[in-house]
């Protein structure tokens, strides 16, 4: 019996499919080679239908394979993780302009002009991708209009994942989430570790496939149990988004482990490594 595709990653409405996915999503009425976008607003739900349950989040700035449109929304591929769903078609934009920064603070401001004194134009959040044009003072300008603090961005990855998991400590959780504004376990990791350049899928079963396990726990492995991940910060603490406290928080591994088996939500599945790509 032929597997059923992970609806998440495959790239085919029931009306079409992304061309070279024919045999994994056959009886398509028609193949599309798609178009390239990118995401124009600071924030996007990524849905599993048109106006459905949200799945994830896409940040400004994300390249994306547009596969169908329908009533003002549009079925997409995103570049990051090939993570598939809805969102709405306005977000939209042209992706012509090279991105050369990404967003490395867990939030920041765009400006109409080079003056944090001037009213914000709106918000964006960590990995946001930006296409800086020129830097003037303490700020760049974007391709896309407006202007962000210096401080607030990188031209290179981070060294280190966990200190991008520290600075989110306090943001609140939301399921799905993958932004400052709210985010969850696995839209933690995968924010820490796309800022150090190493690949990461979207949501924790994903990531558990995606790197191989360790008998050992050392700072930056990702720590799962069912439906939860968490990235330790040492061999005894982890940081973690958890609806247990609707944030993000610190705790302690072992009080951990005890804590989520104690409360019924299933037992320690492992310790997996992350690698540079």
């Amino acid at each position: 019996m032929t597997p059923t595709p992970d609806r998440r990653l495959t790239p085919a409405t029931d009306r079409t499919v992304l061309e070279g996915w024919q045999d994994r999503a056959p009886r398509r009425p028609s193949i599309t080679a798609g178009r390239p976008a990118r995401l124009a607003v600071p924030l996007a739900d990524l849905c599993r239908a048109p106006a459905g349950a949200r799945d994830r989040q896409v940040n400004f700035g994300a390249d994306l394979t547009v596969i169908e449109d329908r009533d003002g929304w549009c079925f997409v591929r995103t570049a990051l993780d090939g993570y598939c769903g809805w969102l709405r078609s306005g977000g939209l934009g042209d992706p012509a302009a090279p991105i050369t920064h990404r967003v490395r603070a867990p939030a920041t401001h765009v400006y109409p002009e080079p003056d944090m004194k001037t009213h914000q134009l709106h918000a964006l959040s960590i990995g946001a991708r930006l296409s800086v044009t020129e830097t003037q003072g303490q700020f760049a300008r974007l391709a896309t209009g407006g202007w962000v603090p210096v401080q607030h961005i990188a031209d290179h990855p981070a060294a280190d994942p966990v200190a991008i998991a520290e600075r989110m400590i306090g943001t609140p959780y939301l399921w799905g989430g993958n932004s400052d504004w709210g985010i969850d376990c696995s839209g933690l990791v995968q924010a820490a570790l796309t800022a150090a350049d190493i690949p990461c899928p979207g949501d924790s079963d994903l990531q558990r496939a995606a790197f191989a396990p360790t008998d050992t726990i050392r700072r930056g492995d990702l720590l799962f149990w069912p439906g939860h991940v968490a990235i330790a910060e040492s061999d005894t603490s982890m940081i973690h988004a958890t609806a247990w406290q609707m944030s993000v928080i610190r705790e302690d591994i072992a009080h951990a482990k005890a804590r989520i088996e104690a409360a019924g939500d299933g037992p320690f599945l492992g310790a997996h490594r992350p690698v540079p790509a």
